[in-house]
C-alpha cells in the first residue's frame, strides 16, 4: 500500500527534461511510482489531486549555516518552508565541532566567533544548543533522528586549528606533530560523515575578539595537506572562502584553489560571484579560476544568488559597513564617540573616500548613500522617515546624502535600520546574470541560511527566483529552474539518489502553484531563544513540502514531523571525483 498519492500533477523531474502530468506514489520514504493519471491500482492511505499545481523535487541549498539552529529550529526555517529539503552546512572554515574536551572555555570562544563572523545571536548559542560533544561524530549524531530536513556539514578549518594548536591557531603555525594530528583528526571527522574541508582566507572573517580567525594563519603547505586528506575518503568535497571572493581573485589566490582541488581530486566550491554589469571585467576574471582547475584536473564551481537578497545596515551594530575598509575602527568605537566622529566632515570625507576606493572591492556597492531607504526608526525627530529614500530626504534639508543619513541615525542613537537599494537591478546586470548562469562551473546558491540573522533574509532565494521565472522576468524556463535548484546541486555533493523525481529515490518533493510561487517581504521576528530578532519571510503558493516521504509542510505551517537525515560522506554521498 501507498502512504501517499499525489494525483494528476505537473511532474518537473529536476532532469530538465518537459513537464508531464502523472500521478506520484509515495512509500517508504521513497517514490515509489510514477505514471499516467488514472493508472495507479495501488491503495493509498492518503492522497490528493494535484491538478494545475507543480511537483518538482526539494531543493538542495548549497551553503547554509545551520549549525547551531538545527538544535532549536528542527525544521531550518524559513528554508523548509520555501521548499529546501537538503542543506549544506559546515561552510567558511566554521563549525561547531570538533571540541577539545580538555578545554570547555573552546565553546565559549567558537560561539563568540560564531557570534562575530557569522552574525548569530550570543544568547541563543548559549541557550538553544546543547553543547555535549567532542569529536565532529558526536556533534553528528546529536543532530541524528530530531530534524526535518536532510543535513550534510564540512569540517570547519577553523576547528580542527583550534582543537589541536588551542589559542595558538590565531596567529601560530601547526609544528610537524600538530599538522599530522589536525589531519588525524579531519580524517576522523570524514570517516564519520564529514562531507570534507571548509576554509577560509577573507580579511573579512575575524574571531569574537576583533581577531583573524584561525584558519587566516594557514600557509599553503597546510591547506595542501588538509585537501590531500580529503581525497582518501568517499563523496567528499572541499569549500574556501578568500579575500578575491569579494571582488576579484589575486594570481595567488587561483593558483592556491587550483592547487587545492586538483591535489584532493575533488570539486571545490566558493562562495559568492557577484555579478553587475557596472563591472564586467569581474565575471570573466573569477572564472578563469574554474577554467584554470580543469587544466590541472580539478573543478572550481562558483556560487551566485538568482536573486538580489534583502540586508539591512545600521551604524549601531556590526554589519557589512563594518567591512568597508577604515570603518571598521570608527563603527566600533562606544557610541557616544562614534557619534562624534560620524559627525565630523573631515572623517566623513575619508570614510567616503574610503568606501568608493578600489581596496573596498565589492562593498562599494554600499557607498552609494543616497539610495539608502530608512527603515524603523527610534526618535521623535526621526517621525515619519520610515520608508523614505535619503536622497530625498537630504534634497529638502540641503545636505549632503552622507551627513543627511548620518544626522538621522545619530537622533536615534545610531539604532536606525537602514536598507541599501540595489545597485545592480539593471537590465543589463540581469541580462549578465541569465549568461553567466548556463557556465557548467556556476551553480545557484549562496544563501547563507542560518546566519546574519538579524541582516538579511537569503533563504526564500528559491521561490522567490521561480516566481521570476514564471511571472516575472522569465530570463529561465520552469523546468531548468528546477533543474539549477535540484539536480545540479546534488550532482556537485555526489548527493545519492536525491535532486530528481524517480522511481526508487529518496521522496523529497515539493508541490507548489506556478500562479502564486513567490517569497514574501523580509520582516523582523523575535523567535530565537532569548528572544533575539531574526528576518523571516513567508512562502507564498507552496502547497505542501515532503522529506523522505513525510509531510513537513502544508501551506506554509511545519507539520512537526522530523524525517529528516543526517547525511554522511560515503553512505550518502558518492565521490565526483574532477580526474
Amino acid at each position: 500500500m501507498l502512504d501517499h498519492l499525489i494525483r494528476g500533477a505537473t511532474v518537473v523531474d529536476g532532469t530538465g527534461a518537459p513537464s508531464y502530468t502523472a500521478d506520484v506514489g509515495i512509500r517508504d520514504g521513497r517514490i515509489a511510482v510514477v505514471a499516467p493519471p488514472g493508472t495507479v491500482t495501488e491503495e493509498a492511505r492518503t492522497s490528493e489531486d494535484a491538478t494545475g499545481l507543480v511537483l518538482a523535487p526539494g531543493f538542495v541549498d548549497p551553503h547554509t549555516h545551520y549549525d547551531a539552529q538545527l538544535f532549536w529550529d528542527p525544521y531550518a526555517t524559513p528554508s523548509l518552508n520555501h521548499g529546501v529539503t537538503t542543506v549544506a552546512g559546515g561552510n567558511c572554515g566554521f563549525t561547531l565541532a570538533p571540541l577539545h574536551p580538555g578545554r570547555p572555555a573552546d565553546a565559549d570562544y567558537t560561539r563568540r566567533m560564531m557570534s562575530k563572523v557569522e552574525g548569530m545571536s550570543l544568547v541563543a548559542l548559549e541557550e538553544g544548543a546543547p553543547w555535549s560533544w567532542s569529536s565532529f561524530g558526536e556533534y553528528l549524531d546529536a543532530l541524528e533522528g530530531r530534524i526535518a530536513v536532510n543535513a550534510g556539514f564540512m569540517v570547519g578549518h577553523c576547528a580542527l586549528r583550534r582543537y589541536v594548536m588551542g589559542e595558538d591557531a590565531v596567529g601560530g603555525q601547526p609544528t610537524p606533530a600538530q599538522l599530522d594530528e589536525m589531519l588525524a583528526l579531519f580524517h576522523e571527522a570524514m570517516e564519520a560523515g564529514a562531507w570534507g574541508l571548509s576554509t577560509t582566507q577573507s580579511a573579512t572573517h575575524s574571531d569574537g575578539d576583533g581577531k583573524p580567525v584561525a584558519s587566516r594563519h594557514a600557509g599553503p603547505a597546510e591547506l595542501l595537506a588538509l585537501s590531500r586528506a580529503v581525497a582518501a575518503h568517499e563523496g567528499t568535497q572541499i569549500e574556501a572562502i578568500v579575500a578575491g571572493c569579494l571582488d576579484q581573485f589575486s594570481d595567488a589566490e587561483i593558483e592556491l584553489l587550483v592547487a587545492m582541488s586538483a591535489e584532493a581530486g575533488r570539486p571545490l566550491n566558493w562562495n559568492v560571484l557577484t555579478i553587475d554589469a557596472a563591472v564586467p571585467e569581474r565575471v570573466p576574471r573569477q572564472l578563469i579560476a574554474s577554467e584554470r582547475a580543469r587544466e590541472a584536473g580539478g573543478r572550481i564551481v562558483a556560487l551566485t544568488m538568482p536573486i538580489l537578497t534583502p540586508m539591512n545596515m545600521s551604524l549601531g551594530t556590526f554589519c557589512a559597513l563594518n567591512l568597508i575598509p577604515g570603518w571598521g575602527e570608527i563603527l566600533g568605537l562606544p557610541v557616544p564617540e562614534r557619534i562624534e566622529k560620524l559627525r565630523d566632515p573631515d572623517v566623513r570625507a575619508e570614510m567616503l573616500r574610503r568606501a568608493g576606493s578600489k581596496e573596498a572591492g565589492v562593498f562599494r556597492r554600499l557607498a552609494h548613500f543616497g539610495r539608502y531607504v530608512i527603515g524603523d526608526t527610534y526618535s521623535t525627530a526621526n517621525e515619519g522617515l520610515t520608508g523614505r529614500v535619503v536622497q530625498d530626504i537630504a534634497a529638502e534639508r540641503g545636505q549632503e546624502p552622507f551627513a543627511c543619513l548620518i544626522e538621522i541615525c545619530a537622533n536615534d542613537q545610531l539604532r536606525t535600520v537602514l536598507w541599501p537599494m540595489p545597485t545592480d537591478n539593471d537590465p543589463a546586470s540581469w541580462a549578465l546574470r541569465a549568461e553567466t548562469w548556463q557556465h557548467e562551473d556556476v551553480l545557484l546558491g549562496g544563501s547563507d541560511a542560518g546566519a546574519h540573522l538579524d541582516r538579511m533574509c537569503g533563504a526564500p532565494y528559491t521561490t522567490r527566483f521561480l516566481g521570476d521565472c514564471l511571472r516575472g522576468r522569465k530570463l529561465m524556463g520552469l523546468e531548468q529552474a528546477v533543474k539549477m535548484l535540484t539536480d545540479d546541486p546534488a550532482q556537485l555533493f555526489g548527493l545519492r539518489e536525491r535532486g530528481r523525481i524517480e522511481e526508487g529515490w529518496h521522496a523529497d518533493l515539493v508541490l507548489f502553484d506556478p500562479e502564486r510561487i513567490d517569497a514574501g517581504k523580509a520582516t523582523l521576528v523575535h523567535d530565537l531563544p532569548g528572544d533575539s530578532p531574526r528576518l523571516d519571510s513567508r512562502a507564498i503558493g507552496i502547497n505542501a513540502v515532503w522529506v523522505n516521504g513525510v509531510e513537513t509542510i502544508r501551506e506554509d505551517v511545519v507539520t512537526g514531523a522530523v524525517p529528516g537525515t543526517v547525511l554522511r560522506s560515503g553512505r550518502d554521498t558518492r565521490t565526483v571525483s574532477t580526474k
